[in-house]
C-alpha cells in the first residue's frame, strides 16, 4: 500500500518512475534474449533460402537459449555475434549476420511515421549515396591508354546512380584496355552489374544471371541492356581485380564475365557470398541480415556460394593492380607488332621500373649532382632529387643506373649522358618521342 501511494503521489506530482527492472541500453536481460531468438527463428523459418538450414539453425538457438548458453553474456553487441556465429556454424552463410542497431532501427521506423519524416529519411540516404559517388571511387586513363575503374558499391540503379555509371564507362570508352577494380566491394545490386557489364558487350542481349527467391517461389533473370548511352567497347580487353573482401554482387560481376570468357581476373579468391537478401528488424534493438534466394548462374548452373570467384591469375591482392597493367600492355603490344607502339613500350617499362629496386653507390649519386642549364640534381637523405628553376623537387626513381622516372610526371624521364666516364649532360625525354638536352655546368 506504502509503494502504491507513493507511485500515485509521483504521478500526480509529474515525477518520473524508475523502476529497478529497467532495462540498461548497454546490457541485455534474460527476457530480451529470449524474445531476439524468437523473432529470429521465425524470420528465418519464414525466409531462409534453404528451410531445412533454417530449421537446424533454429534447433541449434532455441537448445542454447533452453540450457541457458547465453546466460552469461550481458552486452547486446556481444549477444549478436554470438547469434551471428552459431547460425553461420550451421549454414556457413556469411551473408546471414544478427546486428545490434537500436539507432538504425529507430530511423527506419520513424521513416514510416509521416511524410516529413520519409522525406528526411530519403534525403539522409541521398546525400549517404552522393558522399559514396555511388561507389565509383576512380575513373582515369592510366599509362599506355589503359582504364581503370575503381568500384567501390554496386549501388541501385536510380537516375543518379545510372547517369554516374554512364559518365564513368563514357570516359573509359577510348582506352585500349580496361581494368575494373573491385578489391574493396562488398556488393550490392544486380541492376549495376547489368548497366555496367552492357557497356562491355553489343546490343544483342547476353544472358548473365538467374535468380530464385524463396519467399515468391520466383524466379528472375538479368540480362545486358539493348541501349546503353555512349559507346559500347565489346572488343576491349577487361581485366577484373579480386581481394578476399570482394564480395556479393562484386563476385556475381567477376563469376559472370568469367564463365562468358568476358574477362581475365587476377588477384585473389573472393569471400564466397552468393545469396541476395536484406536486411529485416527482429526487435527494437535487432536486425538480421538473412539471405532469402540463390544465384543460378546460366553457364554453369551453380554460383561461388562458400568457395568464392576463382582469379585466372593468382596473386596477392595488393599486387593485382601492378600485374594486370603488365599484362594489358604486353597483350597490347603483341597485337600490335607492326604498330608504333612507343607510348606502350614507355609505360610497361616505367611500371615495371616501379617492381624493381635499384641501388645506387655514393659515389655514383655524387657524379650526377650538379646543374644543368635550368635544371639541377641534388642529393638529400641519401637520394636524388631533381628541380627546374625554382620549381618543386621531385624524387628520381631510377630504372637503370643512368636512367630515372619522377613518378609525380609520369610523360617525363631523365637519361644521364656520360664521355670517358664523366657525366656531360643531362638529356629529357618525353613519352610522346620528343627529348632535350641540357649540358652539365
Amino acid at each position: 500500500m506504502k509503494r502504491l501511494q507513493l507511485v500515485l503521489i509521483m504521478l500526480l506530482c509529474g515525477m518520473p518512475i524508475t523502476s529497478r527492472a529497467q532495462t540498461d541500453p548497454d546490457k541485455i536481460a534474460a527476457v530480451e534474449k529470449k524474445q531476439v531468438i524468437d523473432s529470429v527463428t521465425s524470420i528465418l523459418e519464414s525466409n531462409y533460402v534453404f528451410p531445412e538450414v533454417a530449421a537446424k539453425m533454429n534447433s541449434l538457438l532455441r537448445n542454447k537459449l533452453e540450457n541457458k548458453e547465453y546466460q552469461k553474456i550481458k552486452d547486446p553487441q556481444e549477444f549478436a555475434q554470438v547469434l551471428t556465429k552459431d547460425v553461420q556454424s550451421i549454414s556457413n552463410d556469411l551473408h546471414l549476420r544478427i546486428g545490434f542497431d537500436p539507432e538504425g532501427i529507430s530511423r527506419r521506423r520513424n521513416a514510416s511515421q509521416s511524410a516529413k519524416d520519409s522525406i528526411a529519411f530519403a534525403e539522409r540516404q541521398l546525400q549517404s549515396n552522393r558522399a559514396n559517388n555511388y561507389g565509383f571511387k576512380e575513373v582515369k586513363i592510366l599509362d599506355g591508354n589503359i582504364g581503370y575503374l575503381n568500384l567501390t558499391g554496386f549501388f541501385n540503379v536510380d537516375e543518379e546512380a545510372g547517369a554516374t555509371a554512364h559518365a564513368a564507362m563514357n570516359l573509359l570508352a577510348n582506352a585500349d584496355a580496361l581494368i575494373i577494380d573491385l578489391r574493396q566491394n562488398g556488393g550490392g545490386s544486380p541492376s549495376m552489374i547489368q548497366l555496367i557489364t552492357s557497356y562491355l558487350y553489343g546490343p544483342n542481349r547476353v544472358h548473365l544471371n538467374n535468380f530464385y527467391h524463396r519467399p515468391g517461389d520466383s524466379r528472375t533473370q538479368t540480362w545486358t541492356l539493348p541501349y546503353v548511352p555512349g559507346k559500347r567497347r565489346p572488343d576491349i580487353d577487361v581485366y577484373v581485380l579480386t581481394s578476399q573482401r570482394t564480395f556479393s554482387a562484386a563476385e556475381e560481376f567477376s563469376y559472370n564475365l568469367r564463365n562468358l570468357e568476358r574477362a581475365t581476373l587476377v588477384g585473389e579468391v573472393t569471400g564466397g557470398g552468393a545469396h541476395p537478401g536484406g536486411t529485416q528488424i527482429a526487435t527494437d534493438r535487432f536486425t538480421i541480415w538473412v539471405p532469402t534466394g540463390r544465384a543460378i548462374n546460366p553457364i554453369t548452373d551453380t554460383n561461388w556460394e562458400g568457395v568464392g570467384v576463382e582469379p585466372h591469375v593468382k596473386v596477392a591482392a595488393n599486387e593485382a593492380l601492378d600485374v594486370a597493367k603488365i599484362t594489358a600492355l604486353e597483350t597490347i603490344l603483341k597485337r600490335r607488332a607492326d604498330q608504333d607502339n612507343f607510348h606502350i613500350e614507355w609505360a610497361l617499362e616505367g611500371i615495371k621500373a616501379m617492381k624493381e629496386t635499384i641501388h645506387l653507390d655514393e659515389d655514383t649519386l655524387k657524379s650526377y649532382a650538379g646543374n644543368f642549364g635550368p635544371r639541377k640534381i641534388h642529393i638529400k637523405d641519401g637520394s636524388l632529387y631533381y628541380q627546374r628553376d625554382e620549381g618543386p623537387e621531385y624524387l628520381l626513381i631510377p630504372m637503370s643506373k643512368d636512367k630515372f622516372l619522377i613518378e609525380e610526371i609520369p610523360y617525363f624521364r631523365i637519361q644521364l649522358l656520360k664521355e670517358t666516364g664523366k657525366v656531360v649532360a643531362l638529356q629529357g625525354l618525353y613519352n610522346n618521342g620528343r627529348s632535350d638536352k641540357n649540358l652539365k655546368d
